[in-house]
C-alpha cells in the first residue's frame, strides 16, 4: 500500500493542474471569445507549464468532453460541460461593481405602493446591468383597485381596454361591439367610467341610450378583472431586455436567436425553471443541454435563476437568459444581491402599506372575496335598479 502513495500523489497532482488549465482556458475564452492556444494560455498566468504540457492536457481535456478544436490546427474551445464545471467553481461568488451596487441600492431603498410597476422596473434594471434578457416571477398581491379605464377602438366591431390597477397593474381586454366607436364616444365613456371610479365629476348631457352602452361595458370590463384577479393558478412573469440578446455575437445567428427567444417565450417552461430555483431555494444555473427537458430545439443558451424572499418566505425568482459564453462568477454575485435587494424592498413595502401576498393554487377564493373597488356586489345592485 505504501509504495502506491507516491503515485496517486503525482496523479492528483496532475488532475489539479488539468483543472486549472481547464478553468483559465474558460475564463480566457469568457473574457476574448476567441480560441485558446497552448501559447496564449501560457501567456495567461501559467508561465510555470511549457506550451507541450498545456498541449497534452488540451488533448485529455477533449477526450474527456470538456474542450473541443473547431480548427486541426487552432486552439481550442470550452462545451456546455466545461462551462457547468467552471459555473461550479464559482457559484458563491458574491462580488458586485461600484456602479451595480448604487443601482441595488436604489432598488433595496425603494417606497412604493405602486408593487407591479416596482417589479418591472427591477426586471429592466436587472437587464440592463447584466446584459441579458430577465425573467421574474411574482405571487398574486391583493388589496389592489382599478384606478383607470382606457377605451381605443380597432375597427368596426372591437374596442381595445386597458385597466390600470393602483399597483401599477396594466392588463388589456378585447371587447366585441354592436356598432362602430367613434373616438368621440370613448372619450365620452371614459368619462362616466372616472365617475364610477371616483365618484367625482359625473359626466353631463348623456342620452339614455349613451349611458347604458357605457353602464355595460363598465360592468363587463370590472367582472373580466374580478375574474382574472380572484383566480389564479399560476405564477405571473415580468419579461424584458429582448433586445439584450443582440449585442452577443452568439445570438448574429438567426437560429440560435430563435430558439432561445422561443424559450423565453414559453411562459410554462419559465415557470417550471422559476418552480426548481424556489423548490431548492438557492441560485440554479441551466447550461445547455441542460434546458433539454424545457425546449423542444437543442438550446445553446444559459439561464441563472435565483429566488428572493418576502418576510422570509420565497415568494418568486429572477432568471436571466443569455448565450453559454456568460461572465457566471460576475452574474452570480449580481443576480444574488438584486434579490436580496427586492426581497427586503418587498417585505417592507408590504408591511408599511399592508398589502397580502398569495401563491397558485394557495386555496379556494370566493368571487368578490378581497377584490378590487367597486365590489361585485355593487355592481349587481345597479344592474337591478336600473
Amino acid at each position: 500500500m505504501n509504495a502506491l502513495k507516491p503515485a496517486m500523489t503525482k496523479r492528483s497532482a496532475k488532475r489539479d493542474r488539468e483543472h486549472k488549465v481547464l478553468l483559465g482556458l474558460v475564463r480566457h475564452y469568457l473574457m476574448t471569445g476567441k480560441p485558446v492556444g497552448s501559447d496564449t494560455l501560457k501567456e495567461a498566468g501559467f508561465e510555470d507549464l511549457s506550451s507541450a504540457t498545456i498541449r497534452n492536457y488540451f488533448a485529455g481535456l477533449e477526450r474527456e468532453g470538456y474542450l473541443t478544436q473547431p480548427h486541426s490546427s487552432g486552439g481550442r474551445i470550452p462545451t456546455h460541460a466545461a462551462y457547468r464545471l467552471y459555473a461550479r467553481e464559482y457559484e458563491d461568488a458574491t462580488a458586485i461593481t461600484p456602479l451595480e451596487a448604487q443601482a441595488l441600492l436604489q432598488l433595496r431603498q425603494a417606497e412604493t405602493r405602486e408593487i407591479a410597476s416596482y417589479m418591472q422596473q427591477a426586471a429592466e434594471t436587472l437587464s440592463a446591468l447584466s446584459g441579458a434578457a430577465v425573467f421574474f416571477s411574482a405571487p398574486r398581491f391583493d388589496q389592489d383597485y382599478v384606478v383607470g379605464l382606457r377605451l381605443m377602438p380597432i375597427d368596426a366591431r372591437r374596442c381595445l381596454c386597458v385597466i390600470i390597477t393602483d399597483f401599477g397593474v396594466i392588463r388589456t381586454e378585447t371587447l366585441n361591439l354592436e356598432a362602430k366607436l367613434s373616438s368621440f364616444a370613448a372619450k365620452r365613456i371614459e368619462s362616466y367610467f372616472n365617475w364610477r371610479l371616483t365618484g367625482h365629476d359625473k359626466p353631463e348631457n348623456f342620452n339614455k341610450e349613451e349611458e347604458l352602452l357605457a353602464q355595460k361595458i363598465y360592468n363587463e370590463l370590472m367582472i373580466r378583472h374580478i375574474v382574472g384577479h380572484s383566480n389564479f393558478v399560476e405564477t405571473e412573469l415580468y419579461r424584458t431586455g429582448y433586445s439584450q440578446l443582440l449585442a452577443h455575437p452568439e445570438f448574429r445567428d438567426g437560429a440560435a436567436l430563435g430558439n432561445s427567444l422561443a424559450l423565453f417565450e414559453n411562459a410554462h417552461s419559465l415557470r417550471l425553471l422559476v418552480k426548481e430555483c424556489c423548490t431548492v431555494n438557492k441560485l440554479k444555473c441551466w447550461i445547455g443541454d441542460d434546458l433539454a427537458a424545457y425546449a423542444p430545439l437543442p438550446l445553446d443558451c444559459a439561464v441563472i435563476a435565483a429566488p428572493y424572499q418576502i418576510n422570509q418566505s420565497v415568494a418568486g425568482a429572477a432568471g436571466l437568459l443569455g448565450p453559454t459564453r456568460l461572465p457566471y462568477p460576475e452574474l452570480f454575485g449580481l443576480i444574488k444581491e438584486f434579490t436580496n435587494s427586492v426581497s427586503e424592498a418587498l417585505t417592507r413595502n408590504l408591511y408599511k402599506f399592508k398589502i397580502s401576498f398569495r401563491q397558485p393554487h394557495s386555496g379556494p377564493r370566493e368571487l368578490g372575496q378581497d377584490v378590487p373597488r367597486p365590489a361585485l356586489l355593487e355592481i349587481i345592485i345597479e344592474n337591478k335598479e336600473q
